[in-house]
């Protein structure tokens, strides 16, 4: 098949190494992918090195930016039109709501065309456009934006069976368009300690007896990290240190915020790392924590399952799809006596810490595996095929 993947951006992030990882999946099973991106800009770091050197064709459009630009969204929706019409590919496969807001519509209205290519049309929820905590407006226009467009798709991948339900409960697409497929990772490095563990705890300086909890995300709204400095002055306890790996736009206001609250001593803020050391952060950590407001299914909770960690969330979208009594803590958004008590809690106790980390890695281990993960996108593929 020739199959063509669209996404916004090749920042380090979740939806973007799943695209990496299916486009090196496909290849290396003998399709020919083409992956189309926008110019990948910012504090997030980029996998654009990566995607160049990953045996397939890299394309970037200038115009297909993260942010509504009227101006660039027509000019990338018609470089993407022209783009599908000269490749003809067998699949479309488009990923983050702007790419899959205009890829859909290009690869619609290209395939509508008088001996145009039969071309099947996927999308993938990595996180939904609309949520409680954004403008009515906004989110009335993505609503509808996405309805439109699920209408024009052959099938829609969730990353999390909470993403299906809730795009069905807006009214975008139907059922039977809907497959969960768990977003895929590289599970290997996370299954054994490497030596890089201790340099990283070694390079925070901490205390020999230090507890070290942590979280691992974008320095950016609704990712919690205000809950966590919460309920980091509850706790009294001087072992218990925090580190926030990851950059972004809030970082300047987050180390303030730190310096107030006269807990510089007690957190550690590491910046973007490269993402092969992430089992080394997952490993050198206690506990990790994510008290993001909203996401799919954050990758840093199946991560530190994966190095059998436990894990304290916040119960939003497909967090308990993974966290349970026996592998976690689920809390409800917000809940920042529940957050600093949990964390008490697994702090006296390595033992519960052992138990949840090892039934943990016991119940992700194949479900996020990479390629288990292609092979299902594979499969569906060729049953949009095999029901033409």
């Amino acid at each position: 098949m020739r199959i063509c993947h669209v996404i916004t951006r090749l920042i380090v992030g979740g939806a973007q190494e799943n695209t990496i990882l299916s486009c090196e999946g496909l290849c290396a099973r003998g399709h020919e992918v083409i992956l189309v991106s926008g110019p990948t800009v910012g504090p997030e770091g980029r996998l654009v090195g990566r995607a160049r050197g990953g045996g397939y064709r890299y394309v970037e459009l200038p115009p297909l930016v993260r942010q509504i630009s009227p101006g660039e969204d027509l000019a990338a929706y018609r470089a993407l039109a022209r783009l599908i019409g000269e490749l003809r590919p067998d699949i479309i496969h488009t990923h983050s709501s702007k790419a899959g807001i205009l890829g859909r519509q290009a690869a619609h209205d290209v395939r509508s065309r008088p001996g145009g290519p039969r071309v099947r049309i996927v999308h993938t929820i990595h996180g939904l456009a609309f949520h409680p905590y954004q403008n009515p407006l906004a989110n009335f226009l993505f609503t509808a934006l996405e309805r439109r467009a699920a209408r024009q798709s052959d099938a829609i991948i969730s990353v999390a069976d909470a993403m299906t339900n809730q795009a069905l409960a807006a009214g975008v697409g139907q059922r039977r368009q809907y497959t969960t497929i768990y977003s895929g990772m590289e599970v290997e490095p996370y299954m054994i300690r490497p030596a890089g563990a201790d340099r990283f705890r070694e390079s925070l300086n901490l205390p020999a007896d230090a507890i070290l909890i942590a979280q691992v995300s974008r320095l950016a709204e609704l990712k919690g990290h205000d809950f966590i400095l919460e309920a980091a002055r509850r706790i009294a306890d001087r072992r218990v240190h925090f580190c926030f790996v990851g950059d972004g736009w809030l970082a300047g206001q987050i180390k303030a915020a730190i310096a107030r609250s006269d807990l510089s001593d007690r957190f550690h803020l590491t910046g973007l790392l490269a993402p092969d050391l992430i089992p080394a952060v997952m490993h050198a950590s206690d506990i990790v924590i994510h008290c993001s407001l909203r996401e799919g299914l954050a990758r840093a909770i199946p991560q530190a399952m994966l190095a059998a960690r436990p894990v304290v969330s916040f119960d939003v979208d497909g967090a308990r799809e993974v966290i349970d009594e026996t592998t976690g803590v689920l809390l409800a958004p917000r809940d920042v006596a529940g957050l600093a008590a949990a964390i008490e809690k697994l702090t006296a106790s390595p033992q519960l810490r052992q138990q949840l980390g090892a039934a943990g890695r016991e119940k992700c281990r194949t479900i996020f595996d990479w390629r288990v993960m292609v092979e299902r996108i594979e499969r569906l593929y060729e049953s949009l095929f095999n029901n033409r």
